[in-house]
C-alpha cells in the first residue's frame, strides 16, 4: 500500500533538495503548492561561506545545527544552535561556518523564494 503524505506533516527526509551554490544544500520544506511563505533548511557544509548577497525576500529563522560567523546588514555575530535571526527584505548578509559540523539555518522567507522553485524544476 503506497503511504499516503500528509498536507500538513512534513517529513524532511522526502522533502525535495537543491544544490544553490557549492557547499550550500537546501531542503524545501513547504511554498511549492500555492503557500504565501515558504520554510527551508539550508546547510552550509564545513569550510564553506555564502557570499555577501541579497534577495527582496525577508527572511526570518533559526540555528538549527552547527555555528557560523552570520552576517546581517553591518552587523556580524557569531551563531549557534537555537539563536535567532531577522533579515529584512534587500538587506545584505552572508554566513561562513565555523568548525567540523555543517552550519543549518531553518529559514522561512516571505514570499517564497522563486529561485529556489525554478532551480527545482530544473532538475
Amino acid at each position: 500500500m503506497k503511504e499516503k503524505r500528509s498536507r500538513y506533516f512534513i517529513d524532511a527526509a522526502k522533502a525535495p533538495r537543491i544544490q544553490q551554490l557549492d557547499g550550500l544544500e537546501t531542503v524545501i520544506l513547504t511554498g511549492l503548492h500555492g503557500e504565501k511563505m515558504m520554510m527551508a533548511l539550508n546547510k552550509t557544509l564545513p569550510k564553506h561561506s555564502v557570499p555577501l548577497h541579497s534577495h527582496p525576500h525577508e527572511q526570518v529563522g533559526m540555528v538549527y545545527g552547527g555555528r557560523a560567523r552570520l552576517r546581517i546588514g553591518d552587523e556580524e555575530h557569531v551563531v549557534k544552535r537555537g539563536d535567532f535571526y531577522c533579515i529584512p527584505s534587500n538587506v545584505l548578509h552572508s554566513d561562513t561556518t565555523i568548525g567540523e559540523k555543517p552550519f543549518v539555518m531553518l529559514d522561512i522567507f516571505y514570499p517564497p523564494r522563486e529561485d529556489f522553485i525554478k532551480k527545482l524544476e530544473q532538475k
